[in-house]
């Protein structure tokens, strides 16, 4: 069974910085695309960076300059540094991946259970 545990949430002051990470863990042969997504009260989930198995990213408008995502393939992980946080980045964040389990011939997408973050003073 593939699981994906983020950690790393939690409340912050405007300005300030937090970094989630999310790891991957059962029985699997690739991990692809790996990313994080934002969902607050009423509204759908957003995504807010992806990098693929290539270490190509993209970011959503809002977090650009500001948020940096990274993976590290060995330990089956994929971070999201955030910095210059802003009241608006307040939300759930989720851990978003592409996983080939063993066994497979296609990968399946799973989600995490996700992390609140609250930017407030």
């Amino acid at each position: 069974q593939v699981q994906l545990v983020e950690s790393g949430g939690g409340l912050v002051q405007p300005g300030g910085s937090l970094t989630l990470s999310c790891a991957a863990s059962g029985r699997f042969w690739s991990i692809y695309d790996m990313a994080w997504y934002r969902q607050t009260p009423g509204n759908s989930r957003e995504l807010v960076a992806r990098v693929t198995s290539r270490d190509s990213t993209n970011y959503a408008d809002s977090v650009k300059g500001r948020f940096t995502i990274s993976r590290d393939d060995a330990q089956k992980m994929v971070q999201l540094q955030m910095n210059s946080l802003k009241p608006e980045d307040t939300a759930v964040y989720y851990c978003n991946a592409d996983i080939r389990q063993v066994g497979l011939t296609t990968s399946f997408n799973f989600w995490g259970q996700g992390t609140q973050v609250t930017v407030s003073s």
